[in-house]
């Protein structure tokens, strides 16, 4: 129930992409089931969310920094917080303020969230903010197999369509509650506008496009999906057009403007401008960004030994490689990409403004089970009109934003370090059978992986999902607790017992369950926090010294960003750290297995993805087998 959140870091007014809002995550999976009924009338049942206590929040808010703050600093941060909530201070007003917001609004939070969040953030959005998915590699490895599978892919994600169009997808529920089904009817028909200063999310879906845009080498087309009478086309008249396409784009010469979507958002925003100066060029973005979803036909990928295949793919999908490999075969601004290559790898990147994580796997579960139904039947011959090119005039500027853009994306794609593995030892079994939440067993292991490196704990962020309320996006759930820090600090200590040790992971595993429950209830600490500033910014009014301590700069610099994204796909999301000198992990707990995604910045010396990934695993298996050493009668 958890998926890809919001990865952002939120300061002063400013978002940073991070791990932090990545990814979302649930205590159990979600359990969807039919319910009659029509998706707006839905959505008008759930309740609104709710403005926590001021000083509850603030009590929490000291307990979140014990873990990671010095105690000195943490003296200074009390006296700070103390003002700040006193009777009759600024902190009563920002509240009075914010609760006014959440009596005349839908949700106080969304729209400040996706401003802040996403549309401010000025970092690319490749690798900084949109994550990518690695499917399980299929079963081919020649450009007739790319087709006959990506006609399959897109026929799948049109049958999903269909219940979006007729409002009849599952109601999802948590706890026999009742989920928002909003990011859902958000993520096909949408695609993200650069500006000079801030960003814009169109969604079209209410013109009912029948086109999607198709990505060969470097070249982009118009595909009509429908068939004259709107039914879909079938998988077998795309194959047809797919191979239309691919047989009227074989050179490679062209110049990748798709590039330009990687850059700094200011510089896409200039670059923008220009671009559609020219009528031509103007009606060719505008399809791209009409378009229901884009398709990338990939050309090569570097060669891959089975041991690094997956880090590989995960590459491709997080941001293609580079100029010379895929980069430029992308419009990284559309919410909704699928990444197929001609050897089996395939895929998916999404723009992450509009939606989380859980209605793209969603989506992406539907679309694998689809493409696994027996093999096309001979569809009626029926004349389909030849797809269009869109074409792009190139000027002198244009070139030199081009290659701007490619010098920048090759930097981004050589400082990242991506690895994929998949645990095999065990999966959400075990902590399952020890009575465990898996997602708080995974998040304890990940705590003591990192104190092993560094002997420290730090700001960690996992994604809490606020879909119990409308409109709802994401929280924080703050990992790193004062029971985190004791059970990894005595983990390896020699003085300690077996038995002290067990009672310490149960008591670190019961202290993540309720931060997670008190987020998803709309309880936790970081967007009340954010919500209260943001009131102070809108009134004008001086940012309170709680802002500007160091404390606060140190709880937002999270240096392990972690979402948990399952899927019943055996497939893994990716997503770049949110500090320069942390890491982003992202991790689908199956049956028997995990599959994980670890990534890190080459250029900063104190992180390794490579080292993080295997501490995670030395550190699940200690402590299964801490637990299988215990005995029972014990626990």
């Amino acid at each position: 129930m958890w998926g890809i959140c919001s990865r952002t870091m939120v300061k002063v007014g400013m978002a940073k992409p991070c791990a932090v809002m990545k990814p979302c995550h649930l205590v159990k999976p979600v359990s969807v089931t039919r319910v009659t009924g029509r998706y707006l009338t839905h959505q008008k049942g759930l309740p609104s969310l709710p403005v926590p206590p001021l000083q509850q929040t603030c009590e929490r808010y000291m307990s979140a920094l014990e873990p990671i703050v010095e105690v000195d600093e943490l003296k200074h941060t009390k006296e700070l917080v103390d003002d700040f909530q006193k009777a009759g201070g600024v902190g009563e007003r920002l509240q009075r303020g914010l609760e006014k917001r959440a009596q005349n609004a839908v949700n106080w939070l969304s729209d400040w969230w996706v401003q802040v969040a996403y549309l401010d953030y000025r970092l690319p959005v490749v690798v900084h903010s949109s994550p990518g998915l690695v499917l399980p590699r299929m079963d081919f490895s020649d450009k007739q197999g790319q087709i006959r599978f990506a006609a399959k892919l897109i026929a799948g994600v049109l049958d999903f369509k269909i219940m979006i169009d007729n409002e009849t997808l599952p109601v999802e529920y948590l706890g026999g509650k009742s989920l928002c089904m909003n990011q859902y009817y958000e993520v096909l028909s949408s695609c993200r506008i650069p500006g000079l200063k801030r960003d814009a999310i169109v969604n079209h879906a209410k013109s009912s496009p029948k086109h999607i845009t198709v990505v060969h080498n470097f070249q982009f087309f118009v595909l009509e999906v429908y068939n004259s009478d709107g039914t879909p086309l079938t998988a077998d008249q795309l194959c047809v057009q797919l191979e239309r396409i691919c047989s009227s784009s074989l050179q490679t010469n062209t110049e990748p403007v798709g590039i330009l979507t990687t850059q700094h958002r200011d510089s896409w925003g200039k670059a923008y401008i220009n671009l559609c100066k020219d009528k031509t060029n103007k009606e060719s973005v505008s399809a791209i960004q009409r378009s229901i979803f884009t398709l990338c036909l990939d050309g090569a990928m570097p060669q891959a030994s089975d041991g690094t295949y997956r880090s590989c793919a995960a590459v491709q999908m997080l941001h293609g490689g580079g100029s010379q490999w895929n980069s430029g075969n992308r419009w990284f601004d559309k919410t909704l990409q699928f990444i197929i290559g001609e050897d089996g790898s395939c895929g998916a990147n999404y723009e992450h403004a509009p939606a989380e994580g859980p209605p793209i796997v969603a989506l992406i579960d539907h679309v694998v089970e689809y493409t696994r139904k027996s093999e096309m039947t001979q569809t009626p011959t029926v004349l389909l009109p030849m797809p269009q090119k869109l074409h792009f005039n190139m000027t002198p500027e244009i070139k030199k934003d081009i290659e701007e853009a490619k010098h920048a994306m090759n930097i981004l794609a050589q400082d990242l370090d991506v690895r994929v593995i998949v645990f095999g030892h065990f999966g959400k079994n075990v902590p399952k059978a020890h009575k465990m939440s898996p997602d708080a067993f995974i998040q304890m292991a990940l705590q003591l992986a990192y104190y092993r490196m560094y002997q420290r704990c730090c700001a960690t962020y996992e994604s809490a999902s606020l879909r119990m309320f409308r409109l709802g996006r994401t929280d924080t759930i703050r990992s790193a607790s004062s029971a985190s820090a004791t059970f990894v600090k005595a983990f390896d200590d020699p003085s300690k017992q077996n038995t002290e040790k067990v009672d310490l992971l149960e008591k670190a595993v019961n202290a993540h369950r309720s931060y997670t429950n008190m987020a998803i209830s709309g309880q936790a600490i970081d967007r009340h926090l954010l919500g209260l500033k943001m009131v102070a910014v809108e009134e004008k009014l001086s940012i309170p010294d709680i802002y500007s301590d160091a404390a606060y700069a140190k709880a937002l610099n999270y240096k392990l960003s972690t979402s948990q994204v399952p899927s019943k796909t055996d497939c893994v999301m990716c997503f770049g750290p949110v500090a320069s000198n942390g890491y982003g992990v992202c991790y689908n707990p199956m049956d028997d297995h995990i599959n994980f995604a670890v990534s890190s910045f080459n250029a900063c010396t104190e992180t390794n993805a490579a080292h993080l990934a295997q501490g995670v695993e030395g550190a699940l298996k200690d402590m299964r087998t801490l637990l299988e050493q215990t005995p029972r009668s014990k626990l």
